[in-house]
């Protein structure tokens, strides 16, 4: 990053600046100009959208949280610019004066950016003085319901997977777990599967209720675990990766 680039003031709730308004309609000019927050899907490129595949092939920039950005190092030419949480806005600055120098920008995110993706399309349309459009790719959460042969429509969907209070989607599933089979994208590593089980069977689900665990979807070392509210509820606590028998991309299925 040169030393003239000044990090951008990035806002207080992302998601909140993400969704506060439909996307500007489409111009004559197709792509020119925009800067495209891209749904990588699962991490498997067997499932990246032919759209993204393009868009990452012809980008000049790519930019994303570096376990995203090594899913799809091989199908871009572009600068690859990572972050974590800590120096996000430095990754977005540097993203954001190439962008603002002519450069094609594309920024990556796990599955589909609908799905837990709004935190951080907040910040890239803060980061960056270019309209930027969403580019839809396949979730583990499509992944999972096809596993677990659950039909969205039927399903209540929350994900945890934010920064931040996740009261109202754990009120949400409580509300629901008697009436509809539940999707729920935990997050690492303080509402992992069984942290979610236990607050289910404290809202009075039935133990037996079947559930199902699905890592790492897609990939070679796919694992799905069949097994009950109540096995789950049973190892429920803690923060860290060894207080879970589950890996950081999960996905859990309670079924109706």
């Amino acid at each position: 990053m040169s030393d003239e680039t000044t990090a951008p003031e990035l806002p207080d709730r992302p998601a909140e600046t993400a969704s506060a308004a439909p996307e500007p309609p489409r111009t004559e000019s197709g792509d020119e100009g925009l800067v495209h927050a891209v749904g990588i899907g699962p991490g498997n490129a067997e499932f990246l959208t032919r759209r993204a595949g393009r868009l990452l092939a012809k980008a000049d920039v790519v930019v994303g949280f570096e376990t995203v950005v090594d899913f799809v190092a091989d199908e871009t030419e572009a600068e690859l610019v990572t972050c974590g949480y800590r120096d996000e806005p430095e990754a977005l600055a540097r993203f954001a004066d190439r962008v603002a120098g002519g450069a094609r920008g594309v920024a990556v995110l796990m599955g589909d950016p609908n799905h837990s993706g709004y935190q951080f399309l907040g910040k890239v349309e803060a980061a960056v003085d270019a309209p930027v459009a969403v580019v839809p790719g396949i979730s583990s959460v499509q992944v999972a319901a096809s596993r677990a042969r659950t039909p969205l429509e039927d399903a209540v969907f929350e994900t945890l997977h934010v920064r931040g209070d996740v009261a109202s989607a754990i009120a949400r599933l409580r509300r629901a777990v008697g009436d509809r089979p539940l999707i729920v994208i935990p997050r690492p590593y303080d509402w992992m599967p069984e942290d979610v089980a236990a607050e289910l069977v404290d809202a009075g689900a039935d133990r037996d209720r079947a559930a199902l665990v699905c890592e790492r979807l897609t990939h070679p070392d796919e694992r799905i675990t069949r097994t009950d509210l109540g096995t789950l509820a049973a190892d429920a606590g803690g923060d860290a990766p060894a207080d879970s028998g589950f890996s950081d991309m999960s996905v859990l299925v309670v079924r109706a």
